[in-house]
């Protein structure tokens, strides 16, 4: 067991690496205003707005999958695979930052950071359902359900503003921001966080041991009362 955690920490600790790499390869990409203006910070807006899309989603990329590592104790040759297909989508991020940051929310460079976030999101589906299905702890069908339909929904959104980018690129970049959102809880809506099972409710275990709890400490008091009111021999 100690191998096969400091295991899963390996990979961990690798991907937090690459992450970081990742987040400081679009900083580099900032540029600052030629002239020293408040007005030459204007041109500047595709920047700082695709610049900072790019690092929610970023974050909100390692969030989910600092979740998903939760569940597993093991890392499988398929997970390593899996995890290094979704590291190498995420690094194609900065790229497509700098690209739509250059020509402003364009066809062409709207379309690919689009595709880009397909990408990641087909490896993280594949990333997110090999973690589920592996976890040490039980997981609800129902959190498994909601999980899966929240990737599909995103997938959905990422895939039409890939074909929005073709007429309109700002409504594009728009449903790619609304799509990157659905992801800034790890857990999907509508779920408790712990993935048991819902049919138990989570508060009805602590809840009782409270209440028997309270009766002791009452039985207990009682007892000892009835000791210091008792007529000594």
């Amino acid at each position: 067991m100690p191998q096969r955690k400091a295991t899963i920490e390996r990979l961990a600790v690798f991907s937090d690496g690459v992450f970081a790499v990742i987040i400081t390869i679009m900083v580099l990409d900032l540029r600052p205003p030629e002239h020293p203006t408040f007005a030459a910070l204007l041109p500047l807006w595709p920047t700082a707005l695709s610049y900072a899309v790019s690092y929610l989603f970023i974050a909100i990329v390692w969030t989910n999958h600092h979740h998903l590592m939760r569940f597993t104790d093991e890392s499988t040759t398929r997970l390593i695979w899996i995890n290094f297909a979704h590291l190498f989508m995420v690094s194609l991020v900065p790229f497509a930052t700098a690209w739509v940051a250059s020509t402003r929310p364009a066809v062409a460079p709207v379309f690919v950071y689009a595709a880009v976030f397909v990408l990641v999101e087909l490896a993280y589906l594949q990333f997110e359902h090999h973690a589920l299905a592996n976890a040490v702890a039980e997981i609800s069908r129902r959190t498994r359900r909601l999980a899966k339909m929240r990737s599909l929904v995103a997938l959905g959104l990422f895939f039409t503003a890939m074909f929005i980018s073709l007429k309109s690129p700002k409504w594009a970049f728009g449903l790619v921001c609304c799509a990157v959102l659905l992801y800034l809880r790890p857990e999907p809506t509508g779920t408790r966080g712990s993935g048991t099972d819902d049919s138990a409710p989570q508060d009805e275990v602590p809840t009782q041991e409270r209440k028997d709890s309270a009766t002791r400490n009452k039985d207990l008091i009682r007892k000892l009362m009835e000791t210091s009111s008792s007529p000594r021999p």
